[in-house]
């Protein structure tokens, strides 16, 4: 690990004053993502700035829904009786996270801010990363890329987003409160993390001075019915092979609103509103639910290792919208 000075701010005009001074400053929280990469010499801030004394980890009702503080806990998020009564599908995704340790100290902040667990970017020994160094190239695609995205990717990158949680935020309309120099200011789930398209070394739209506050998510009776569900390799402390979040409101038999996005098949967390147009205005069956998970998959682009990810993730949609629905025959 490359040395780093380290500091310690209350407030948040501190953390914002340490990022705009210009000395190569990355916030740290929990660091569960940040010093695994720092060890690995991926990530070589020449100072840390600890942050966990601002005050910014309330979960609090709003008028519109919930806010979450971007220093609340993983572990906390997921218990607060108000997300697993009105969010169960957000409770669920941080759940199936990391390990109990890791979620008692990773943030939610810094959940939305983790970076790819693609092999190629986290060794330094493979030079070809275009998300670690621009312009060397994609190691992954000829490489070994079992694990990779299939939705969202381009000749530079393949890489898959690794947060379950930025998958059920982006299926229900989350917020993502952010303040920096110039003011605070939102940002629609959907539109934080980036396609890689020829710069996959730009993830997301948070400025480098920059800081995330607080996560938004409005009520809605598809949040409150809704259901994560996620399929890996091993029952616990593995990424998803695919994931998918949703939710329905029902009307009878009737899907008056649906909402479904999907992960570890993307190089974002992957809201699919062409399942979502199948879904509405239809009634419940799986018929139903497989057409909305085959419109879901059409622009799939298969690497040579993981074509299965496409059936996969189809039939991970039906049964995620099975279970959210009572279950259908």
């Amino acid at each position: 690990m490359q040395p780093f000075e380290y500091s310690r701010v209350p407030d948040r005009e501190a953390a914002l004053n340490a990022l705009s001074a210009g000395k190569g400053s990355k916030l740290v929280a929990g660091g569960t993502n940040l010093l695994d990469l720092m060890k690995e010499h991926v990530e070589t801030p020449r100072r840390l700035v600890d942050i966990n004394d601002v005050p910014m980890a309330a979960i609090e009702a709003t008028a519109g829904g919930v806010r979450i503080g971007a220093l609340s806990r993983m572990s906390d998020t997921a218990a607060n009786d108000l997300i697993r009564a009105k969010y169960p599908a957000l409770s669920q995704a941080l759940l199936l996270s990391a390990s109990p340790q890791l979620r008692n100290m990773a943030s939610m902040g810094g959940n939305l801010m983790q970076r790819t667990r693609c092999p190629y970017f986290r060794d330094i020994t493979f030079t070809a990363c275009n998300k670690r160094e621009p312009g060397s190239g994609c190691s992954a695609i000829p490489g070994e890329n079992r694990m990779h995205a299939i939705l969202g990717t381009s000749d530079s990158c393949i890489a898959t987003h690794p947060s379950d949680f930025a998958v059920a935020l982006a299926a229900f309309d989350g917020v993502i409160q952010v303040q920096g120099p110039k003011g605070a200011r939102d940002i629609e789930a959907v539109d934080f993390h980036l396609l890689p398209g020829t710069t996959p070394h730009r993830e997301h739209e948070l400025g480098p001075d920059e800081i995330i506050t607080a996560i938004v998510v409005p009520a809605a009776a598809h949040t409150e019915r809704s259901h994560y569900l996620k399929v890996r390799d091993r029952a616990s402390y593995e990424f998803a092979l695919t994931s998918a979040a949703v939710g329905l409101e029902l009307s009878g038999a009737t899907i008056r609103s649906a909402r479904v996005a999907l992960g570890g098949v993307g190089t974002k967390p992957w809201r699919s509103r062409e399942a979502e147009s199948v879904l509405t205005g239809r009634n419940v069956s799986e018929a139903t639910f497989r057409e909305a998970a085959e419109a879901a998959l059409r622009g799939s682009r298969p690497q040579r290792q993981n074509g299965f990810k496409v059936e996969l993730a189809k039939r991970t949609i039906v049964r995620a919208l099975q279970m959210v629905s009572g279950g259908v025959a």
